[in-house]
């Protein structure tokens, strides 16, 4: 009787936050696009070269640090009516699901919690390359795209416009460039 070993080249990454952007894009007043940011973000991705499927990614987001470069929506944001911060300081993405070739185009499905909900989100990924930084280290940088309905999630605060329509629309493209520092 034979057994056959599966080989895996898995390596362990972490979130480099300070060259990482998580973007999102939402409509407003029905015309125009308000774009903003979250900038805490933290996290690690196990990938496998050999066996795709068995990657994993771990995020966590800080909710009170996004920024919209307007003071006022972003307190706003932080709020009960929206993210409710300070009750849940956090959004996580823990990957279900990776498919596709880890050096091209992929998918990541997984479950986003924003709040106290989760719901299955799949983001497109493109691999931006892998180099060595000046120290020594070797990293990876990833994008990616998504959407999502934020009343899916109970983001559901709104005001309806006396022209027809709403302040905030419905659906968030999500944007998300990420650099990985490999562990050793």
């Amino acid at each position: 009787m034979s057994t056959t070993a599966v080989k895996t080249a898995t390596s362990t990454w972490t979130i480099d936050s300070a060259h990482s952007h998580v973007g999102f894009a939402v409509k407003h007043l029905m015309i125009s696009t308000v774009r903003g940011e979250f900038t805490k973000v933290t996290g690690t991705a196990v990938l496998d070269e050999i066996v795709p499927a068995s990657s994993r990614v771990d995020v966590q987001i800080a909710s009170a640090s996004i920024d919209t470069r307007e003071p006022q929506r972003d307190a706003h944001l932080r709020s009960a009516d929206f993210f409710d911060a300070e009750r849940f300081p956090a959004l996580a993405f823990v990957s279900r699901r990776v498919e596709g070739d880890l050096s091209g185009e992929f998918t990541i499905t997984g479950d986003l919690t924003i709040r106290d909900v989760t719901r299955e989100v799949t983001l497109k990924a493109t691999a931006e390359g892998v180099t060595r930084d000046p120290w020594g280290g070797e990293r990876a940088g990833f994008s990616a795209v998504g959407r999502i309905s934020r009343g899916e999630f109970g983001l559901t605060w709104n005001q309806v416009l006396e022209a027809g329509g709403v302040v905030v629309g419905d659906e968030v493209k999500l944007t998300l460039d990420v650099e990985l520092l490999k562990q050793s």
